[in-house]
């Protein structure tokens, strides 16, 4: 144990991180970043019409560059050391495969076809088959199969985005063979097994995403979903019935990822599971404590004791699943479907003359590059300073923050957001601040769900880049929750978590409790809620929430 290592995967919206890990401390020797190429040249997506999807050529690649960028910052002692490897991934993040398993769009007729591709966490093209799976689900006659879900099915999950693609695209439809998710197919690829009907499929994903659950056998039943629509009828059972916790191991590492790594053939590959739940057990998640995991989005993670939740159904959340997080608990996922990317939007909007204006200037190539550049990094950082300097009366302003729909409480990617109070003397810090307290609110709402159903919260903590990076964001957040908010000393908790996992598949320890005492991370910074502030903000969050009642009212009218 003292001298062995692991090696954290942790597959992102935008990149690859590679994370080497000592076993016996949580130490993180070295780490490695790689962006998708393809995806960061924008191709294939359609922001316009919420369609965002992953070349699964650029997992591959990417995940090989930064495995060798950690890697080569280690020395040959330490590659020879390492014992397991672990892997998370955004999600739901399915992709069609043929009956060897290979992603349709890594192979030549369709290596241009986006609906051949992994279709990411945040596509929304599925807004109507999910609508029709919440219907279906109460009106067929049998088993509600999304009351584990929270009650709701969103867009953003694995059958309504499967059965989009069958109704769009007739070519697929045909040679699709099976469908998997991102964090189930790369072990699978790490370690040969790729076949759809044996590889180890991620209870995580299944039991949160695609309905999975002990009570009915596994996934939905066959009536079920071709009472949804013919086109699904026959792929339960070229899908799955067993799942694994990502303690368990998916397989070894094959000679040729090895080599490819540099790593020693035949280490431990964990069992896949989604970036958010690996990120809360790197971050030292324990009962009644909620690890939000603050980046684009955030998704927001609990575990509680089945003498806590007995046969209760926690409603407007994203699942309750046995295991999910970690072995002999109920996994609770919420989050919002924008966080960071509130953020970005705005920024994106203040920045249109730079995008637009500025290209057609008469001004030196080199300089107009250069004013771009600087005015981009510079926005965040002086909307930050000047909106912190306001007192809640000055804005005037509230905000609803869902501006990629609502993920938590009840999913429904069909809302909008909203901004209401503006006035000719509004400016845009205080804009912004409007915007940070909305998100805020948002994340509210989330742990007042979980509270107001019987699932206790003391303690918060934060990880990811945002919690890292805006003290700002991260005070107003405290505030508004009204609650201490630790944050996470890792900045890559989820590549943390992952190796966490590897070294329990690997044996090094025996249980993912006895491992996160030794390797979770502890805590670079607590924000303290500021009572005052705190009792203002209650008055504005209940607002919030008129708000949002009133124009999700006003949008079932339209």
């Amino acid at each position: 144990m003292k001298d062995s290592y692991v090696v954290g995967l942790d597959f992102g919206s935008d990149s690859v991180r590679a994370l080497v890990v000592n076993t016996a401390t949580g130490e993180e020797l070295a780490s490695g970043v790689s962006y998708y190429k393809r995806w960061m040249e924008g191709k294939y997506s359609q922001p316009a019409i919420n369609q965002f999807r992953h070349h699964p050529q650029d997992y591959l690649d990417s995940m090989t560059e930064a495995v060798t960028i950690a890697l080569g910052e280690c020395g040959q002692e330490v590659r020879e050391k390492v014992v397991g490897i672990g892997v998370d991934t955004t999600g739901s993040t399915p992709c069609a495969v043929n009956k060897e398993g290979v992603a349709l769009a890594l192979l030549d007729e369709y290596k241009e076809n986006p609906n051949a591709m992994f279709i990411l966490w945040k596509d929304h093209t599925a807004v109507k088959e999910a609508a029709e799976i919440n219907d279906h689900a109460r009106s067929w006659g049998g088993e509600d199969y999304t009351k584990y879900e929270g009650g709701v099915y969103s867009s953003e999950w694995f059958w309504a985005k499967i059965l989009h693609i069958l109704r769009e695209d007739e070519e697929i439809r045909e040679a699709a063979f099976s469908w998997v998710e991102l964090c189930d197919w790369i072990p699978a690829v790490l370690t040969g097994i790729t076949d759809p009907l044996t590889m180890k499929r991620s209870r995580c994903a299944a039991g949160h995403k695609a309905m999975w659950h002990e009570d009915w056998g596994g996934l939905p039943a066959e009536e079920f979903l071709v009472g949804l629509d013919p086109l699904l009828a026959g792929l339960r059972e070229r899908l799955y019935e067993k799942t694994y916790t990502s303690d368990e191991k998916a397989g070894s590492l094959t000679a040729e990822w090895a080599e490819k790594f540099g790593l020693p053939e035949g280490i431990a590959v964990a069992v896949g599971a989604f970036d958010a739940h690996m990120g809360a057990v790197g971050a030292g998640i324990e009962e009644k404590t909620i690890v939000k995991i603050m980046g684009t989005s955030t998704c927001d993670i609990m575990i509680a004791p089945y003498e806590v939740i007995d046969n209760k159904l926690i409603s407007g959340i994203c699942g309750q699943v046995d295991g999910s997080v970690m072995p002999g608990v109920v996994g609770l996922e919420a989050g919002q479907s924008a966080f960071g990317d509130v953020y970005a939007w705005f920024r994106n909007v203040l920045s249109w003359p730079l995008e637009s204006i500025l290209p057609e200037m008469d001004l030196d190539e080199e300089l107009k590059e250069k004013i771009a550049g600087e005015m981009k990094d510079k926005i965040f950082i002086k909307l930050t300073e000047e909106a912190e300097k306001l007192s809640l009366e000055e804005t005037g302003l509230l905000a609803l923050d869902w501006l990629n729909g609502r993920r938590t409480p009840f999913a429904d990617q069909t809302l909008k957001g909203a901004l209401i109070g503006l006035k000719l003397g509004t400016t845009a810090p205080a804009i912004f601040r409007a915007l940070v307290e909305a998100t805020a609110f948002g994340a509210r709402a989330i742990n007042d769900q979980f509270i107001n159903q019987g699932v206790a919260i003391e303690q918060v903590i934060a990880t990811g880049g945002i919690s890292q990076k805006n003290d700002f964001v991260m005070q107003v957040t405290a505030d508004v929750l009204n609650m201490p908010v630790k944050v996470a000393a890792s900045e890559q908790t989820c590549a943390l978590g992952a190796g966490i996992f590897a070294a329990v598949a690997a044996g090094i320890y025996k249980t993912i409790e006895e491992a996160i005492e030794k390797m979770a991370t502890g805590y670079s910074k607590t924000y303290n809620p500021d009572p005052e502030r705190a009792r203002e903000y209650q008055k504005l969050y209940e607002k919030y929430l008129q708000l949002g009642a009133d124009l999700t009212a006003h949008l079932q009218n339209i």
